[in-house]
Parts: C-alpha cells; structure tokens; sequence
C-alpha cells in the first residue's frame, strides 16, 4: 500500500488529495503540569493545530494537504448527542468536496467506541473517517498522539480505504466490535474476536481484510433538535439485582432500555420482571451482553435481532436510532 508520501491526486489532476481534520478534544490535547504525569492532567486544553504542529512529517514534501477545525473541545467522558450532530453534519458536508479524501477526528478515549458506531451508523459516503486519540496527554514524555495523528492521517489518505475507523497504537479498527479494554495503555484498543482490520508501518497501511462500509441513513436525515431525541438507557445484569431502577426510569420517561446482560444474554429473575413490566407499558428492550469479547449466540441472538453482536454502548446507539424512525 501507498506510504503518506506518495500522496493521492485528486481525480488526476495532479494536486494533492486533502485530508480535513476535525478536533474535538480528549487526552491527545489534554495536559498536565509534570510532564512525567500520564495520569493527573486535564483534557481538551490544546487545539486542534497545536496537535498539528507536533507533527512536523504532516507539513513535509508530499504529504496530503491538511485542513484542520476545531469543532468542539471536551472531554469526551462529557460527550452529548449535540456534539455528536454537528459532528456528523460536518462530516457529511466536507465529504462532498470531490479534493477530500478522508476525515480525522481527533477524539478522548472514554467514549470514542461510542462516537465511531454512531458515526458509522449515520453517515453514508464511501470515503474513510478516521478517529484517532491518545492515552497519555501531549505534555506526557512519551506522548503517544503524535504518532496516532500522523497514522490516522495516512490512512484517510490512502486510496481505496472506506469505512468508519479507528486508529491508535499502529492499529487499524472497524467501528464494530470497537472497544477500549485497558485503562492505561497506549495499546488500550481492541476488537473482539475479529481483530484489527489493517496495521501501519512506518508510514505504510497493510490491510488484512476488506474495509467496512458507512451506510446510514445521512446526516441530514437525523432530527434537527437533539434534546427531542428518544432517551435510551442502559441496565446492567448483576448479582443482587433489582427492578427499581427500570421501575424509575420507565416512571421518568424513558423510550428505550438495553439490558448489559450476563454472559450469553442471561437476566436476573428480579431484573426481567421489571423488564417485562416496561415492555407492557410501551418501553423497548434490547438484550446485549456485559462480556468484553463474544457476541450472544443461539435462540438469544435470534430473539436479541440487531443488538445481538453490538456492545450495551452500540446497542444504545442503534436503539436511539431506531426509535427515531
């Protein structure tokens, strides 16, 4: 495959293809007053084009050109479905531009597995957007953004690559099965059993199998007003378990639940009841499962439908999504 320096033509007409880059905060522009503090800083401190600026190989000879906005600046434990709107808007709206040949979001880490599956489920365009992040802050002795930022970027350059992805630690990640599964490692990304899609190295993307697609329905499809979005929550299974809390939610107002089951979609008897009880008052149900890896299998899957194979997180997404019609 191409490395970042045999940049892409736009339609053959020689000039070089563009990549847009949007920031919207996390820990790859978070940052800490030590810089051997990997843990105690703050994130969503450094702009969109500070990030830039530590990349020196983004402005060589070669590479892509490369816009960059800043469209929100949050950590993305705080992430909203008002963040989540714009981001799609934009999304959609700079792929039309036949220059362009991909997106990167710079992204935080607590909830990018979230944002990539919405994204996935909402745009419709066959070129790549790629999020990218980072575990230790800019500030960090070791910074690993950099280095994603610079992957990312190669990726979303590289023709023929489509699909909403993932890129961090030299990995390549579909936006199913996406999941952040370690709290402090660099390589803190994994996708269950089907692994990463493609690796890069030194520059160069090796794919291992074929790019997925963002199909959804397009942004402009989606209710203008975020707030008048269903609310859709999530329960957990677990020892002890009780039904008060769906008791609660479905008293509150809630649209949807997804239940974070155990194991192969199992539900605590008081827990079901309270389920069941929501169902009759109008609330729908998905089952997922709270297992890091694995998908639910068997007469569950089949009564599960669409959550079957996604995370609780997913599962809140494409319920979200469902019940908007």
């Amino acid at each position: 495959m191409p490395s970042l320096s045999d940049a892409i033509s736009d339609a053959g007409r020689g000039a070089r293809a563009t990549v847009v880059i949007l920031g919207t905060g996390g820990t790859i522009a978070g940052t800490s007053a030590r810089a051997g503090d990997n843990v105690g800083y703050t994130a969503a401190q450094r702009s969109v084009q500070d990030l830039l600026a530590a990349v020196p190989a983004l402005a060589a000879p070669g590479a892509p050109a490369i816009e960059a906005e800043q469209l929100a600046q949050l950590d993305s434990k705080d992430m909203d479905h008002a963040t989540w709107l714009a981001l799609a808007q934009r999304v959609q709206l700079v792929l039309a531009r036949p220059e362009v040949a991909g997106v990167v979001i710079t992204h935080g880490t607590d909830t990018l597995e979230e944002t990539a599956w919405w994204l996935h489920s909402v745009l419709a365009t066959p070129k790549p957007v790629v999020l990218t992040a980072a575990m230790r802050p800019a500030t960090a002795l070791a910074a690993d953004g950099p280095q994603n930022l610079l992957d990312a970027v190669t990726v979303a350059a590289t023709p023929g690559v489509q699909g909403v992805l993932a890129v961090l630690a030299g990995q390549v990640f579909g936006a199913l099965g996406l999941r952040k599964a370690h709290t402090y490692r660099p390589d803190a990304f994994t996708a269950g059993d089907g692994g990463p899609i493609a690796v890069v190295e030194e520059g160069r993307l090796r794919p291992f199998r074929p790019w997925p697609v963002a199909a959804g329905r397009g942004a402009a499809a989606l209710p203008a007003d975020p707030q008048a979005w269903p609310w859709v929550e999530i329960v957990a299974s677990h020892a002890g378990a009780r039904g008060d809390g769906v008791r609660a939610l479905v008293a509150a107002g809630v649209r949807g639940l997804v239940v974070a089951a155990t194991g192969n979609g199992t539900v605590h008897r008081e827990l079901e009841a309270a389920l069941a009880q929501a169902q009759a008052a109008g609330v729908v149900v998905w089952r997922s499962t709270r297992c890091a890896d694995g998908v639910l299998i068997g007469a569950v899957a089949e009564a599960a439908g669409a959550a079957a194979a996604l995370s609780p997180w997913q599962a809140r997404v494409a319920l979200m999504l469902s019940l908007m019609g």
